[in-house]
């Protein structure tokens, strides 16, 4: 408890007025209850494809994601819906995506794995493991090549550290001095293989940033407070002295790798997932710390639920009341040049043909 304490006094988190604190548990309980009612929709054979729930990680997303400023960039794997509704993404545009609908967020050509809002500086959503990492490398090349103050928050899963992708990725963010933030969402399996079987380490997966001369930090995803003030470290590094970040956020997923993983309760005991949801789910955890501050009572938690029950089960309508992409509609969104009908797209000839 002291260490809670102890990031609550962080300059960071003492800015934080009782409405930003509800604000953010409101937004962790939005993200679980539009989990929650994805998930059900999946189980009667609405949707298609993978779902990767993030259930059990709320507080990762909703408290690095609370520090985004103007140019700050957000890019994730696959188990991205809680990243794009922290950012802002509405319920709406992320249901109609699941369902492959025209009035999801891409179009309904995504899906799951593939969430996009370059307006709010989101850019996915990706479902090759590690894929996002040269990606978020470039983000934060662009913006130090700009000369713009900023920052991309790159997200992966502990499975992905061992992927030749990131490594390359963390060599070149050191070399380049480059104000990327790898956060490793920690929930202790690869898929299905416990982490002390897939992943070598001397004390943590985040000390591999040593080889790489890089700065980097474990954070308990429990708790807000903590996660919110490293973070806010780690921009802060970006920020003023460009200079990339790993942190290792400890985290645990309720449900399977996607919600076809039939293994789920083998590789991982029933009385290990209870005892997660029991003693460390993170939103039961924030509203109670909101109850000992007298920021919070029962009645307004209740009504916060609520809301966000509300909330996703009106996404679900729409979801359902909106239309398919029109066929043709599979040529669009292809490539750039075509859809502009820019000289190269019209002509054929590109910049690299005389």
């Amino acid at each position: 408890m002291n260490s809670a304490i102890d990031h609550a006094s962080a300059p960071i988190n003492q800015k934080l007025g009782p409405d930003d604190k509800v604000g953010l548990l409101r937004q962790m309980m939005r993200i679980r209850r539009f989990e929650q009612a994805s998930l059900k929709q999946y189980q009667q054979g609405k949707m298609g494809g993978f779902l990767h729930l993030y259930i059990g990680q709320e507080s990762v997303a909703v408290g690095t994601i609370s520090l985004q400023g103007e140019n700050d960039h957000i890019i994730t794997a696959y188990r991205d819906h809680g990243h794009a509704l922290a950012v802002g993404m509405s319920m709406n545009a992320c249901m109609a995506e699941l369902y492959g609908k025209v009035t999801g967020c891409s179009k309904g050509k995504g899906g799951s794995m593939h969430y996009f809002a370059p307006d709010r500086n989101y850019w996915g959503g990706h479902g090759i493991v590690a894929g996002q990492t040269p990606l978020g490398a470039g983000l934060a090349y662009g913006l130090k090549y700009q000369g713009i103050k900023g920052s991309c928050l790159c997200y992966l899963g502990d499975g992905a550290i061992n992927q030749g992708a990131y490594h390359e990725s963390l060599n070149l963010a050191a070399l380049f001095d480059l104000p990327v933030i790898f956060v490793i969402e920690n929930n202790g399996y690869s898929m299905g293989t416990s982490q002390k079987r897939s992943s070598a380490f001397k004390s943590c997966l985040a000390e591999r940033a040593d080889g790489y001369n890089i700065e980097w930090d474990r954070v308990d995803g429990e708790d807000l407070y903590e996660v919110r003030a490293k973070t806010q470290v780690a921009i802060e590094r970006a920020h003023e002295e460009s200079r990339p970040t790993v942190l290792e956020i400890a985290t645990y997923r309720y449900y399977g790798h996607s919600v076809a993983d039939a293994n789920s309760k083998k590789y991982r005991s029933p009385e290990e997932i209870e005892h997660y949801k029991t003693h460390h789910d993170p939103v039961n955890l924030w509203k109670q710390r909101l109850i000992d501050e007298g920021v919070l009572d029962e009645a307004t938690a209740k009504s916060v639920d609520k809301e966000a029950k509300d909330e996703a089960s009106a996404a679900v309508r729409f979801a359902e009341e909106s239309a398919f992409p029109e066929p043709r509609a599979i040529l669009e969104d292809v490539y750039y040049e075509v859809d502009e009908a820019t000289e190269a797209g019209r002509t054929g000839k590109h910049f690299f043909n005389d």
